[in-house]
């Protein structure tokens, strides 16, 4: 008999016999009878085995978490929840996991559930998190196909920065050279959208810096899209259409799992289009009246924006940066002189930026003149300008951080919690 996928079994089942497979999740047993919660990957179920109806009842009553087993017999329907059974006549016991270290009830620290993450992702809170990454990326896929977008693979290895930096992974290349690992795909996107329009590419990139807040890492996921031909306000509808997107998909597919994780579900059904712009001159102003000190270049760090974010209910765009924040391929706003054409996205609660997007100087003289003040080797951003050279078109680009998309819906506290393996400054094992 083929074994059933726990999350198809519906009342259909009911006086069925069928056969489920894999993990112990929790276990109940007393003098004759045994519950026991299964895991197979796609759901949870409970089994209930009795010692008249199994021959090696013994051995059950006695089993650890995460052993694996093989159930079969009749499917019932629960007599309290609204969810379904399998009363159990057969149980092959494929494996005995005997002394699963994080099988004890008491509390684990942190640092040790790092050190066993191997382990650790069988957990159901991490098991959540991970099923809500898989359809932020996947909704992000349909809705770039759906708007015309086309993948590219941008190069982990890089010969520079792109973002002005010198906090990048060197890695010595079979020739010799050194080159590093990539911080952002973004610089690569723009010799793509002269071949196949809107493109986005979106995997690994890194930052070697030693990340001790709740939203680095040095190894993280990002999705960056170039756009020919579009102003920053198309850019950040573009963005919202985007985060609808990705929202209403999560909500819709994965609502058990962002309850098992905690996410703040009411705040995120009441998040509301399109999103509030101010500028950063006026946020200032509002951190000011909520009074919070200013430094005096206007800089506002990590610890001050997370404090403006957890005032907010809705996410935020955040416009109009001094030109000397940001890197040196912005477009100033003739508008507003000395700020850039250009917007962060924090979102609600203590998460912070999620995405950025910004509008790219298209003149060759005058990104040549940026990169000069900036002390930048032309040289080696000469295909750069190769681009500004040969066929320059108006373009915007934005990005967003997968793992901090993931922190912000599913409510998590560490950023570390959002990735399967995390890296960071102490961290590189499992």
């Amino acid at each position: 008999m083929k074994a059933t996928l726990i999350k198809i079994i519906d009342a259909s089942f009911v006086d069925t016999t069928i056969k489920i497979q894999w993990r112990v999740q929790t276990i109940r047993a007393s003098w004759k009878i045994v519950f026991l919660e299964l895991r197979d990957g796609s759901g949870y179920m409970q089994c209930v085995i009795e010692s008249k109806h199994v021959e090696n009842f013994d051995d059950i009553s006695v089993l650890w978490l995460e052993s694996s087993l093989i159930l079969q017999w009749e499917v019932s329907k629960h007599p309290k929840k609204d969810e379904y059974e399998l009363q159990v006549r057969e149980v092959e016991i494929v494996q005995s996991a005997k002394d699963y270290p994080l099988g004890t009830k008491s509390d684990h620290w942190p640092e040790f559930l790092f050190d066993n993450r191997h382990l650790y992702l069988r957990s159901k809170t991490q098991r959540s998190i991970q099923r809500v990454r898989d359809t932020i990326i996947h909704a992000t896929y349909d809705w770039m196909r759906s708007s015309d977008f086309t993948k590219i693979d941008s190069p982990i290895f890089t010969p520079n920065a792109c973002e002005g930096t010198t906090e990048l992974y060197a890695v010595k290349h079979i020739n010799d050279e050194v080159v590093y690992l990539s911080q952002s795909g973004q610089l690569y996107l723009e010799a793509a959208i002269a071949s196949v329009g809107k493109c986005y590419d979106f995997g690994p990139v890194f930052r070697a810096e030693h990340c001790k807040t709740r939203r680095h890492m040095n190894e993280f996921w990002m999705m960056d899209a170039e756009i020919p031909f579009i102003q920053q306000e198309e850019n950040m509808q573009a963005q919202e259409q985007l985060v609808r997107y990705i929202l209403q998909d999560v909500l819709k597919k994965n609502r058990a799992d962002l309850v098992a994780c905690g996410a703040p579900i009411d705040a995120l059904e009441k998040i509301t289009f399109p999103f509030r712009r101010i500028t950063h001159a006026e946020r200032c102003k509002e951190l000011e009246e909520m009074g919070f000190e200013i430094p005096e270049d206007g800089d506002i760090g990590s610890d001050l924006e997370m404090q403006y974010c957890q005032k907010q209910e809705q996410p935020v765009f955040v416009t109009n940066f001094p030109i000397e924040q940001k890197w040196f391929y912005f477009k100033e706003d003739p508008n507003l002189p000395w700020t850039v054409l250009g917007a962060d996205l924090l979102a609600p609660g203590d998460c912070g930026e999620v995405i950025g997007g910004w509008t790219r100087i298209d003149d060759y003289d005058l990104l040549l003149q940026r990169m000069q003040e900036h002390k930048l080797p032309i040289e080696e951003f000469q295909r750069y300008l190769d681009l500004r050279k040969y066929g320059s078109v108006p373009h915007a680009w934005f990005g967003y951080g997968l793992d901090r998309l993931v922190r912000w819906l599913c409510g998590v506290h560490h950023i570390r919690e959002t990735i399967p393996f995390p890296r960071y400054n102490n961290r590189l094992r499992p």
